[in-house]
């Protein structure tokens, strides 16, 4: 299994509301509809930050995350090279992403700490 995260950061003409409202209303769905996905893509999520703060923490400005688990290495590449990932959900990234300033990492996840679901 491959884990995908992507520290976000919004386009600079959008608020942070109208960021955090698309990605969940229309991005999400958007790559929900690809059909490489359904094959291959275990999990997403979105994270988008809360507006209380601790003293405790110092945290970065990022507007949210996105985490997707895939099948494999292969599985990933088929879903962001497929062409609905090319035609719909990449042109939609253009308008609420600043691209050069997300962060993307892969790697294999290692469970610390609760009960892994398989599947989930």
């Amino acid at each position: 299994m491959i884990k995908m995260t992507m520290f976000l950061k919004r386009h600079p003409k959008l608020t942070h509301e109208e960021f955090v409202a698309h990605h969940i209303q229309k991005h999400g769905p958007l790559f929900k509809s690809i059909p490489e996905a359904k094959e291959h893509v275990l999990r997403y999520i979105q994270t988008h930050p809360i507006g209380e703060k601790t003293s405790i923490l110092t945290v970065n400005d990022y507007d949210g995350t996105a985490e997707i688990w895939f099948d494999s290495l292969a599985g990933l590449e088929a879903v962001l090279t497929s062409a609905t990932y090319k035609a719909k959900v990449f042109p939609d990234e253009v308008t609420f992403l600043d691209h050069e300033h997300t962060l993307i990492t892969i790697g294999e996840q290692v469970q610390i700490i609760g009960d892994y679901v398989e599947g989930v």
